[in-house]
């Protein structure tokens, strides 16, 4: 990282941006090509969850490259300078990874994965239905390295 000062070394205040987090945006590549999507998201501490409708673009992109770089961010605002617009700049927290994606298939796991996801943005259990469960891809992003970084007056 850059800007050592800005980095977050503790674990425990990473994982904390990524539960207060709304979104995780995946950055994904194909061909060449790169593509930027944000999705509704669980975690549990090694892994990133979430899923998608059965075709379309974020899944040709998964099945051409199942590696990933992430990102969340937490107490984002804008930091303006009355005087010099060349100084303004952004109050933030963020977490960025790398990672490898694969489905979940088992039903079970399917199952459990979406109530990571549930529980992120409710704390409550919900009862899936599988005929719906089976509409639906479930993926698990294994994370292999994460950082964190943050604006000095966070």
């Amino acid at each position: 990282m850059r800007r050592s000062d800005k980095e977050i070394k503790d674990r425990e205040l990473i994982d904390k941006i990524i539960h207060k987090a709304d979104v995780c945006r995946l950055g994904l590549a194909k061909d060449n090509i790169a593509y930027i999507v944000p999705v509704s998201f669980g975690y549990d501490g090694d892994n990133i969850y979430f899923h998608s409708s059965k075709k379309g673009r974020k899944i040709d992109f998964i099945e051409a490259n199942n590696f990933v770089c992430f990102e969340l961010e937490d107490s984002v605002k804008i930091a303006p300078n009355e005087n010099n617009p060349c100084k303004w700049s952004f109050s933030f927290k963020s977490v960025i990874g790398y990672g490898l994606i694969e489905e979940i298939k088992d039903k079970d796991k399917k199952i459990e994965a979406l109530d990571k996801i549930m529980l992120h943005y409710l704390d409550k259990r919900w009862n899936f239905d599988y005929n719906n469960i089976s509409l639906i891809r479930v993926w698990r992003i294994k994370i292999k390295s994460i950082t964190g970084k943050q604006s000095k007056d966070n």
